[in-house]
């Protein structure tokens, strides 16, 4: 799936998505992390990785 049409099936805008997929993002919000995961049928811990300073 194109970052284009995740944007659009998840409702954010392709910038947003960019942030996120950079890891610029300061937070994401449940619901966005929700629409993300049910859109690539993955669980958060697929897409989300804790990295300490």
């Amino acid at each position: 799936m194109k970052s284009n049409e995740l944007a659009d099936s998840i409702g954010i805008t392709p910038a947003n998505l960019s942030i996120l997929k950079t890891g610029k993002a300061r937070a994401i919000r449940f619901s966005t992390l929700d629409a993300i995961c049910k859109a690539l049928d993955c669980q958060p811990g697929d897409i989300l990785e804790f990295i300490e300073e």
